[in-house]
């Protein structure tokens, strides 16, 4: 029997990751976790807050990336999944309703996907230039009661979804597409990566309770709302863990490098206070989780999610950050874990992408019902974040 490889590459502003994975050969139950078998991380060129301003910079990077990947796993790599996590990330709420096919009015599969396909076709001409990446049913009703559970088997007369479609802009998508297959990747679909991100970062509990998983990167700070093990709202912020360090550079009238080193508590100096540099971290800080609150307001889920926020990405390393977030919110707060298990290949959280993107390359081979993908599939969330958690 064939082994079953899936790569994941993670196109950051800084870093290309592409993680290469194997399914265990012994895996009777189909719960397995996929084992990484090589990796590969090469500085990012040519890209600005996630998207592609210069093809060639951004496939040279792409390219040896691969390349080292290939080379510790051993294995050509001709497919992959692929992670999209530009400022051009953007969600939107649909509403759809249809009249049961069948004589007796009870709920099909086929009705299911037709009520999604009316909430998908009432919002197209709002979305001009976008291209939606996934679509997630959020609840059903059936004649106007909220269904518990699975919509299909139930009877009535009228069957109603509220929606929630994550898109991205076409040109962005179409570049980061034609960029990896012009390397000879083929590209199997491409996956929002807050989303990734979750398939490792978040267990089945958090997200059964209500959870934000907060990743401050270096250029923008992006969220994915949890509730009921659905994913309920995705946001980027234009702001990131650079503006500390521009922050630091300008109140304390120092280069960028030290400014850098400063953040991350690499260096000390002696001409500037500490309550000054934590006086400094801590204001920009609470700008990030101001967005944030201001954006659980919006969605009227502002301290009412009991797992509190989870924080990823290199601005979770900064001193006072989880004490900042727990005021600022009013949930409670701490940094997140990688959970690989025997994965040894994979040791920081900022692998979450590119490792969540085997996770979700995996679930294709154990049935197709995961998530409505930008190319060649359409396939539905819900019954797919269930898989693969602990």
């Amino acid at each position: 029997m064939a082994e079953h490889i899936i790569t994941g590459i993670d196109v950051g502003t800084y870093h290309v990751k592409v993680a290469v994975a194997r399914m265990p050969k012994n895996n009777p139950n189909g719960q397995a976790k996929p084992e990484i078998i090589g990796t590969g991380l090469a500085e990012s060129r040519g890209l600005k807050s996630g998207y592609i301003m210069h093809e060639a910079d951004v496939a040279r990077s792409i390219k040896s990336a691969i390349a080292q990947a290939e080379k510790n796993s051993g294995v050509t790599i001709k497919r992959a999944h692929v992670a999209i996590g530009s400022i051009g990330l953007e969600e939107t709420y649909s509403h759809g309703e249809i009249i049961p096919a069948r004589a007796d009015s009870e709920v099909t599969t086929s009705d299911l996907e037709k009520v999604m396909q009316d909430s998908e076709d009432r919002i197209m001409d709002h979305i001009p230039n976008r291209r939606i990446l996934h679509n997630i049913p959020l609840r059903h009703t059936i004649d106007g009661t909220e269904v518990l559970g699975r919509a299909q088997g139930l009877k009535g007369t009228k069957l109603e979804v509220d929606s929630l479609f994550i898109t991205t802009y076409e040109q962005h998508v179409n570049d980061l597409i034609k960029t990896i297959e012009g390397l000879g990747v083929y590209v199997e679909d491409v996956i929002a990566s807050p989303l990734a991100a979750s398939f490792v970062m978040l267990s089945k509990a958090q997200k059964r309770a209500g959870c934000i998983l907060t990743n401050i990167g270096a250029e923008t700070t992006s969220i994915v709302v949890f509730e009921d093990s659905t994913p309920i709202s995705l946001k980027i912020f234009p702001t990131g863990s650079n503006d500390i360090t521009n922050d630091i550079a300008l109140g304390l009238r120092i280069p960028l490098e030290d400014a850098e080193k400063l953040k991350r508590g690499a260096m000390t100096s002696a001409t500037f206070s500490k309550k000054r540099l934590d006086e400094i971290i801590q204001e920009r800080l609470k700008t990030i989780f101001l967005l944030i609150d201001n954006h659980l307001k919006k969605i009227k889920r502002d301290g009412l999610l009991p797992a509190g926020t989870i924080l990823t990405g290199g601005g979770a390393n900064v001193s006072g950050v989880v004490e900042t977030a727990k005021a600022t919110l009013e949930l409670p707060a701490r940094t997140a874990t990688l959970d690989i298990g025997k994965n040894i290949k994979i040791k920081d959280a900022s692998w979450a992408v590119a490792y969540g993107l085997c996770m979700w390359g995996a679930s294709d081979m154990e049935e197709a019902t995961t998530i409505g993908l930008v190319k060649h599939t359409k396939r539905n969330v819900l019954s797919w974040f269930s898989q693969f958690l602990p």
